[in-house]
Order: structure tokens, then C-alpha cells, then sequence
């Protein structure tokens, strides 16, 4: 099984990167804060960034620092279906990069520049069926960044910046071209 975990910052296109290796390419996609949204809702707690990092570093403590990579493959074996392979969005945690190394993987991470993104979060906000989560001022929302970029915890809590640190391929998106970006990361990725 082929498999690629996607990391970066918010509104970047981890997200775009692994459906568009789902539908052109034949991979499973798991959406790691997807998994963390299904349990808040399960729980019947907000959906919001804190509640699902704080989430995040409770599932790493109780199952190992590789547990969202470990729910993934789950759900790509409960997969009646044959699929080339499993991407996996959204890394946040240098022990899921890890991870996905040791199981033969490939670690991307996205990112462009700050307010692009953040205009993007807003302007998309309710088309990702997010408007109570993304609606931020630019402030919240560089200082959410700077929370997860650099630990503010224990071993468990968020560290993207060692996520970047470990990744194999490295994507901006700093452009509003989508099929330009698809065709980007295409080559980037070797297809």
C-alpha cells in the first residue's frame, strides 16, 4: 500500500491535494480532523480548532503518538473497495510524519502565505461547512497558526513545525488558479 500524509497551515490545500489523489489517482483519503469532528460531535462538544487539538493530544496519549495515522488505516481496511493506496490530511504531530516514513510513506507538506490563506478560510468558509469554525479575525487566526506551529505542552500536543521539518515534498500555494495548483502538485508528486 502506497501512502501519503499531508501537513501544513490552515486554508493551505492539504485538502485539495488529497482528494485530488482520491478521484485522479485511486487513493483512499481520510481526513484526519474530519475523524476528530466526528468524536466532538459524538461527544456533543464545539467544533472549533482548540476542542479538536485538544482532542488530538488526548487520543496521542491514550493510543501513542501515531493515533490518527493508526484510525486512518483502519478505515482504509474497513474499504470494501481496492484502492491504489491511503492519503492522509492533516498532519499535525511530528510522530505522524514519522509514522507514515516507517510505514513507507511519503510526507507532503502545502502552505502559502498567511493572509492568502486566511482570505481563502473566510471566503470558503461556508462552502467547507465551517462557518462557526473559521469565522476568526486575521488576528485569531495568526494566533491559532502560532499555537500549532510551535508546542505550547506536552510531547502530545501540536507541533506542525516539525511536521514541516519532515516532509519529502514541499507545495506553495500561493496562487487562486485551482487547476494551476492540481497541476502542480501533480508534478510534484511524480504523476
Amino acid at each position: 500500500m502506497k501512502i501519503y500524509g499531508i501537513g501544513g497551515t490552515n486554508g493551505s490545500g492539504k485538502d485539495t491535494v488529497g482528494l485530488m489523489l482520491a478521484e485522479d489517482y485511486g487513493f483512499f483519503f481520510v481526513s484526519a480532523t474530519d475523524l476528530l469532528r466526528g468524536e466532538l460531535r459524538h461527544r456533543k462538544l464545539p467544533i472549533e480548532r482548540k476542542n479538536t487539538a485538544a482532542l488530538s493530544a488526548e487520543w496521542r496519549r491514550e493510543f501513542g503518538f501515531g493515533a490518527l495515522i493508526d484510525k486512518a488505516v483502519e478505515e482504509f481496511k474497513k474499504q470494501p473497495k481496492e484502492y491504489k493506496g491511503l492519503v492522509i490530511a492533516s498532519l499535525r504531530h511530528p510522530a505522524e510524519a514519522d509514522q507514515v516514513h516507517n510505514d513507507g510513506g511519503e510526507v507532503i507538506w502545502v502552505d502559502a502565505d498567511q493572509r492568502i490563506r486566511y482570505d481563502r478560510v473566510i471566503k470558503h468558509a461556508h462552502l467547507r461547512n465551517r462557518s462557526g469554525e473559521d469565522d476568526k479575525t486575521f488576528e485569531e487566526f495568526q494566533a491559532d497558526e502560532q499555537r500549532e506551529m510551535h508546542p505550547e505542552g506536552d510531547a502530545a500536543t501540536l507541533n506542525m513545525s516539525a511536521v514541516k521539518d519532515r516532509a519529502d515534498i514541499s507545495i506553495d500555494n500561493n496562487g487562486d488558479d485551482l487547476e494551476a495548483f492540481k497541476k502542480m502538485a501533480k508534478k510534484a508528486l511524480g504523476f
